[in-house]
């Protein structure tokens, strides 16, 4: 026999999930929020999972939703439990991924009252969420009518805003009342509301008047339709397109590689190499370098083109466009001239010259970070999932070639913190082998990402262990201190062996070239666990190593 829970808020919400589409609930065990583990466990529409730790849970629900493209459920008890969703909420709320965070509270009259388990919990995402709401307890008059409608208009807004709302779920003593049987409620009406876009004549003006035109790629799920769009534009060589990795962007006449063509731009370059007209998409841009680049070009118009963000990143922002690229395109198309242009031949000269130093220097680049980010683009498998830390990690992504391969980066706030648990909530959604590759010190900040029961088996993780965070060898500045090992860069001994064995993952270890492209041959083939693979570069000088590359570059 079924055992509902007893509280009709919860019962209102779960009904409500299902009619909305949402099947797919992470669920941090606790008591407070026991009537909702409860309820939906019970549901038969509802997918259950149980992740201990509420600030890896946070980023398993973001993974989830990341590999699913619509919003999932995540809910705590209440106190700190909740706070500890808050660094994957901003993530979410900075890359539009759309999760529904649902924390269990003390009744409103207990706040304040140093009672156990108890904070501020009401609009406590406020500065980073597109949606607060707080329900009201069971008893107050009108509370099923008023709930009803205010879980209804929560979910819409996580939809309409692909972010993160937040429902806070006040629930008074006794939380463990059940029931076998449902109350019918009323159907319900969606009223999800689709942003509106006027194209006007000005857009087509000013890019058949512009002589320099630049698309700058930033963060973004792979498009067929823009990748199409783009690459017509791209035919007869009539812009110019910069691509990131994790842009999701295949065509071979797109710029890849930023910073090995701009490394070393001189004042002279930024006017030579400047756009007129500066078109943007995608979300956080990772390259330091194009920012510095385009923020001293000063382009006379720069749009920028997103349905919800609209940053003057560039400090240039002339249109802020909302709407999506691809609609945006599809109505350009009709309108501009797509005329062969030297700008391109510019940048092109530009790129077969770096592209060819970097070719050279690759053949005499010893076992070290660098040799192994061109190893893993050589021996990666085609279509399988690649999600990459930050730091160090996504910088060296940034100077090879993934083309066969969806790249996802958590740069909403660029933080190391989550990018594990983000990695196994995308595997958990995900038909096709998910690959983690990242630094140790993420890793070892986010081992709570690995106590997680329904990781894939043909889930892989690749850490690179450089014996501390050498990003700060690498960036300006922290190599001038006193103190870079101990407290900027953490300098540590520790490997991932024993830590792979707790968590049932199958272990390699290498550190040494041969080694890793035997292991590399077989690292992929289905197995009955999970598995990682530490590439040991720790005894390298990996940041001299990437230093005098770009300084070959040159």
């Amino acid at each position: 026999m079924k055992q509902f829970s007893g509280k009709r808020s919860i019962q209102i919400l779960g009904y409500l999930l299902k009619e909305y589409g949402i099947f797919d609930v992470v669920i941090s065990p606790g008591s407070r929020n026991a009537p909702l583990a409860i309820h939906f466990s019970e549901m038969d529409e509802l997918n259950c999972y149980s992740i201990v730790d509420e600030r890896s849970a946070g980023f398993v629900a973001l993974g989830m939703a990341q590999s699913l493209k619509k919003p999932v459920a995540v809910t705590s008890t209440s106190g700190s439990a909740a706070a500890n969703y808050y660094p994957a909420v901003t993530e979410a709320f900075f890359q539009n991924t759309p999760i529904l965070i649902l924390t269990a509270d003390r009744p409103t009259d207990y706040v304040d009252l140093f009672d156990g388990q108890t904070i501020r919990q009401k609009d406590l995402y406020h500065q980073h969420s597109y949606g607060d709401f707080q329900l009201l307890e069971d008893e107050k008059e009108d509370a099923d009518e008023e709930n009803f409608n205010i879980i209804k208009k929560a979910i819409e807004t996580c939809f309409e805003r692909q972010g993160p709302v937040h429902i806070n779920i006040p629930l008074a003593e006794p939380l463990y009342e059940l029931v076998s049987e449902l109350p019918k409620l009323p159907p319900v009406e969606k009223t999800i509301r689709k942003p509106q876009f006027e194209f006007t004549p000005n857009f087509p003006a000013d890019w058949n008047t512009a002589k320099r035109i630049m698309i700058l790629v930033g963060t973004r799920d792979h498009s067929e339709e823009l990748e199409m769009q783009l690459s017509q534009l791209v035919k007869n060589h009539s812009v110019v397109v910069l691509k990131e990795a994790n842009s999701n962007l295949r065509q071979e006449k797109f710029f890849g590689h930023i910073d090995r063509y701009i490394f070393n731009f001189t004042d002279e370059d930024y006017k030579t190499y400047a756009p007129d007209l500066l078109i943007t998409i995608g979300q956080n841009v990772v390259s330091k370098k194009v920012k510095q680049f385009l923020r001293n070009a000063k382009p006379e118009n720069h749009w920028h083109i997103d349905e919800f963000w609209h940053p003057d990143t560039f400090f240039s922002l002339s249109e802020k466009i909302k709407t999506t690229p691809e609609k945006f395109f599809a109505k350009m198309l009709n309108f501009i001239k797509l005329e062969p242009s030297a700008y391109y031949n510019l940048w092109d000269v530009l790129r077969d010259k770096k592209d060819a130093k970097h070719a050279e220097y690759c053949l005499t680049t010893p076992f070290s970070d660098f040799k192994f980010f061109e190893i893993l683009a050589a021996k990666l498998p085609k279509n399988i999932n690649l999600h990459i830390s930050n730091s160090s990690a996504i910088r060296y992504a940034q100077l090879f070639d993934f083309p066969n391969n969806n790249i996802y980066c958590n740069r909403g706030t660029s933080g190391i913190d989550g990018s594990t648990s983000t990695a196994m909530g995308y595997a958990m959604k995900s038909p096709v082998q998910t690959l983690l590759v990242t630094g140790e010190i993420s890793f070892f900040y986010d081992i709570n990402g690995l106590w997680n029961n329904y990781i894939p088996p043909y889930t892989r993780i690749i850490i690179f262990n450089n014996g501390g965070g050498d990003i700060f060898k690498i960036i300006p500045g922290p190599s001038s201190t006193n103190a870079l090992d101990e407290f900027i860069m953490t300098t540590h001994h520790k490997n991932a062996e024993h830590l792979a064995k707790h968590f049932g993952f199958g272990y390699t270890k290498v550190d040494e070239e041969e080694t890793l492209i035997r292991v590399l041959n077989n690292f992929f083939k289905a197995d009955e666990k999970p598995k990682i693979l530490e590439v040991d570069t720790s005894e390298i000088e990996n940041a001299e190593i990437l230093k005098e590359y770009f300084k070959f570059l040159k």
